[in-house]
């Protein structure tokens, strides 16, 4: 279906990298090239193709692409979900903050050390890139850029996880390697190095690119942006927020802006064009992990990344039943009189979907009995095909799913894979980045119309929600904000709220949370009242100044021989 995008340019069983070692440190790429061939100009497009790919080389143990552990079950938006607490028990561990064992060796672990195998495939192509001229390589200068691009992709997902970690770039020795602290830089100096990468990328790539899935100068504008804005937020050493820097929000409007002006990119008309595979790359998708299927290799190049997270009980499916919505989401989809979210009493009670008005968002984000499964009316989701609904109630996620119709999907024994691209940023997050920026730089009325074309997108998202006599399931109600009682603090509170239902269950929330240096006052909030309602929470608390970021895997410090500092509370 996709054998035109450039991951179908990579050859079976060449280029690809293995390891016979856990660490990290000790990869090197493995496969049909060596020192002594890599200058030359197919050599080096052929490194380039493989670091694309080592982008999205992930699966359920060390995600890379979707965040669904990190991001959506440690925030307030879902639960692990499965076949009870000890199914996959260690997804169980990261609800319940419950990591302060360093030495915990799953998952996370191997998302540190996959992301660091996809920096040394970029470190790799770089170097090769490094030994041609530009007429030797005619495209030298632009895959350089998109290298760096891919390699500050990298460093920004592991610096979100880890906070604390080492920056390699293809300059370092195996032996420097070796000596590079994850402390060398402090939190600020380590964002000015990974956005040295989108800078180059920014100033080197040009606005389009012929093969789809190549990043391009507005793809790194929006990333660019997307880590200033991380960036403003100022963190002490012990993850406190302690000031937010205006010179960096302005950047982030300046960088948006460069994105928005262009009309490159706007919002999908249907917001569920976003997660089905037959509307993907449409405008609004900014960059993208590309997968294919059928593309001439023996299983395609599937992400398996949420494979787990189908209906268990539908028997098109069957596996396995994992991320399904939190009570506490359902209900913030709740809306007043005037379509406007319940900003104080949205959890005061379980939402009704039979009596009470909804933003239309939540039926394509959460499966809900009777109610039209992924646009199918004539499979409408069932409580039956909840896995375990006494310890994780019955809503169950969807914006990850694709139809067992599909042309994208695939089923390999009980797991499921999907040739759906993951979106890693879209045009949707880059009004809300630059929505927020204006709010915290005292500009709030600029941010008004930003979030209002969200909010309208939303209103109008409702065509392929209908049930198969033609009615909606949900009583829907949203409206725009009015510009009369916009002040800061209202904005501030709208904003926040629209990033949590826009990117519910995508995985932004946790790290919003910190971000914003609100994740225990609101995570503590969120268990108290949670655990009452799903009991397996009972135990769970976030603790500030810890949970905030993962543990270095402890397989690294003890590599380095302590040279990793281990970050506080573990």
């Amino acid at each position: 279906m996709k054998s035109k995008y450039i991951f179908g340019l990579i050859a079976s069983g060449t280029l690809l990298i293995t390891t016979s070692c856990n660490d990290f440190l000790d990869y090197q790429p493995q496969g049909l090239l060596s020192s002594e061939n890599i200058k030359s100009a197919s050599a080096a497009e052929s490194l380039v193709t493989a670091a694309y790919a080592g982008i999205g080389n992930d699966e359920m143990i060390g995600p890379m692409t979707s965040m669904w552990v990190y991001g959506s079950v440690r925030s307030d938006d879902a639960y692990k979900g499965g076949g009870g607490v000890s199914d996959v028990a260690e997804i169980d561990f990261y609800e319940h903050y419950n990591l302060t064992r360093p030495d915990f060796g799953w998952m996370h672990p191997y998302t540190w050390e996959n992301f660091y195998k996809a920096i040394s495939r970029a470190n790799a192509a770089l170097t090769s890139l490094n030994s041609l001229t530009d007429a030797e390589f005619p495209l030298r200068a632009t895959r350089i850029a998109e290298m760096r691009f891919l390699r500050g992709h990298s460093h920004f997902m592991l610096k979100m996880l880890f906070k604390n970690v080492p920056y390699i770039d293809e300059k370092l020795s195996s032996d420097d390697i070796l000596k590079e602290s994850n402390v060398r830089y402090n939190n600020d100096e380590l964002w000015n190095k990974i956005g040295e990468d989108f800078q180059f990328a920014v100033d080197n790539l040009p606005q389009k690119q012929a093969q789809i899935g190549r990043a391009n100068k507005l793809s790194a504008s929006a990333y660019l942006a997307k880590l200033r804005l991380f960036q403003a937020y100022e963190q002490d050493a012990n993850h406190k927020v302690t000031g937010i820097n205006k010179n960096r929000l302005q950047e982030v409007v300046t960088l948006t802006q460069a994105v928005i002006a262009s009309g490159q990119y706007s919002l999908q008309p249907d917001f569920a064009e976003n997660f089905i595979a037959e509307t993907e790359n449409g405008p609004e998708s900014i960059f993208a992990i590309q997968y294919s299927i059928n593309d001439g290799t023996a299983a395609g190049r599937l992400s398996y990344v949420t494979g787990l997270n189908y209906p268990h009980g539908a028997p098109q499916y069957g596996c396995c039943g994992f991320h399904q919505p939190s009570q506490n989401l359902a209900n913030a989809y709740r809306t007043d009189a005037n379509g406007l979210p319940l900003f104080e009493t949205f959890n005061d009670k379980n939402v009704d979907f039979n009596s009470e008005t909804v933003d239309p968002r939540v039926d394509h984000t959460i499966g809900i009995d009777g109610h039209p499964y992924k646009y199918d009316a004539t499979k409408p989701f069932s409580n039956s095909w909840v896995r375990d609904p006494g310890v994780y109630g019955f809503f169950h996620t969807m914006k990850e799913q694709q139809l067992a119709t599909s042309s994208s999907y695939h089923k390999e024994g009980p797991f499921i894979g999907s040739s759906k691209n993951i979106d890693i940023i879209r045009y949707d997050d880059v009004l809300l980045m630059q929505a927020e920026a204006y709010i915290e730089l005292g500009q709030h009325a600029l941010a008004l119309p930003l979030i209002n074309q969200i909010r309208k997108r939303a209103a109008a998202s409702t065509g392929r929600l209908k049930k198969t006599d033609g009615t909606l399931p949900s009583k829907y109600n949203i409206k725009e904000y009015s510009a009369s009682g916009w002040t800061q603090d209202y904005a501030r509170k709208a904003l926040r709220w629209e990033r949590r239902l826009e990117f519910a269950t995508e995985s932004p929330r946790f790290f919003d949370l910190v971000r914003w240096g609100i994740a225990e006052q609101t995570l503590n909030a969120y268990l108290e009242k949670e655990k009452v309602r799903r009991p397996f929470l009972a135990t769970a608390k976030f603790t500030a100044g810890r949970d905030e970021y993962l543990p270095i895997p402890q397989r690294e410090i003890s590599f380095t021989k302590g040279l990793y500092v281990q970050n506080p509370g573990y």
